[in-house]
Formats: structure tokens, C-alpha cells, sequence
């Protein structure tokens, strides 16, 4: 499985830095790149349960590693991996709302892993989910809040300086939509400055 599992990501990050040098168009190549990968993944492992959450993390990190390979900006792939998965994954509703979630705490992770700005990440994921909500019949709110919420939850998991830079990332509107910011597990203790993981 994790044969699979690093081809996902390795043909994402690989398609997507060749369209990207070929158009310059990020958001664009980041949706179809997106996209297309989500669905012909989960039509070969099913579609719901570890195997499509697993699919989206592999694509949603290697967008965001083959964007930084490129110089892309960030914003722009987080926004295009938002609206490429939903449109991949063909989900409606309620677990539309569930997949932006994940699709944001993914890209978040992954814009971490490559040194990126999470505060812009995060404003590109609240951005590609209230353009993408239309498409899947959900509220923009619904939508906004999902993704803001989603990247808090992964910034949470790097450190509180990354929740910090979410936070102020998305504080107020973004596209005409207020974004309602829910808190992630720990709320406000100053004193939590040492969440570094000596196991790393």
C-alpha cells in the first residue's frame, strides 16, 4: 500500500510542476491536476473510509510540494487543491463539508513540511472552498468555516506559532464570506510554547 501510496503523490508533484512550467497558470493546473488524480484513485480503492482520506492527503501534499519545486504561489495551490478535490471526489452536502475539512488540514500539513507561509495556505484553502462550495451545494459560510477549521486543527498539530499565523490569516472576510473561526482542541493557554516533538 505504501507502493501506492508514494506514487499518488509523486505523479501529482510531477504532473503538476510540468503544467505548471507549461502554462503558468497554478490554480487552473492545480484543479485539473487535482481533480483528475482524486477520481481515478478512488475509483480503484473505493470510495469512502481510510483509502479516499489517504488519496486526498497524497494529492493535496504533493500539489503542494510540486507548487514550492516551481516557485508557484502557495495561496493559489491551496485555493485550486480545494476546488480540484471536491470536484474529484463528486461528494455533496454534508460530507462535502467534511472533505474540505480534510483537504485543509492536509495542505496545511504539507505546506509545513515545506517551509511554506500556513497563513497564506490557509487564505487560498478559505478562498478554493467558498469557490468551490457552489459547485457541490453547500453554503459559502458552511464552506469557509470547514476550511478554516480544518487548517486551524493542522496548524494546532505543528505549533502554536502556525495557529497563530491561521488565525491572523483569517481573521475577518475573505471573498465577501465572514469567516467564523472555531477553535481548535487547546483555546487560549500562552503558556503552551513547547509543543515541539522530541520524537521527530
Amino acid at each position: 500500500m505504501g507502493h501506492q501510496k508514494s506514487g499518488v503523490f509523486e505523479s501529482v508533484k510531477n504532473g503538476l510542476v510540468n503544467t505548471i512550467e507549461g502554462t503558468g497558470d497554478v490554480v487552473q493546473a492545480v484543479v485539473d491536476t487535482t481533480a483528475s488524480t482524486i477520481a481515478a484513485t478512488l475509483k480503484g480503492t473505493g470510495k469512502s473510509g481510510a483509502a479516499g482520506i489517504e488519496a486526498i492527503t497524497d494529492v493535496a501534499r504533493g500539489v503542494i510540494h510540486g507548487a514550492r519545486e516551481v516557485g508557484g504561489d502557495l495561496g493559489e495551490a491551496a485555493k485550486g487543491t480545494v476546488i480540484g478535490v471536491l470536484r474529484g471526489t463528486h461528494e455533496a452536502g454534508s460530507q462535502a463539508v467534511e472533505t474540505i475539512g480534510r483537504t485543509s488540514g492536509a495542505v496545511i500539513t504539507g505546506t509545513a513540511e515545506v517551509g511554506g507561509d500556513v497563513g497564506t495556505a490557509a487564505k487560498g484553502l478559505v478562498s478554493g472552498a467558498i469557490s468551490g462550495a457552489k459547485e457541490v451545494g453547500v453554503g459559502a459560510e458552511a464552506a469557509a468555516a470547514a476550511a478554516a477549521s480544518g487548517a486551524l486543527d493542522a496548524a494546532g498539530k505543528v505549533g502554536s506559532k502556525a495557529v497563530e499565523k491561521v488565525r491572523n490569516a483569517l481573521t475577518g472576510t475573505i471573498d465577501g464570506v465572514k469567516v467564523v473561526l472555531r477553535e481548535p482542541f487547546r483555546s487560549d493557554d500562552p503558556s503552551d510554547r513547547n509543543d515541539r516533538r522530541s520524537a521527530r
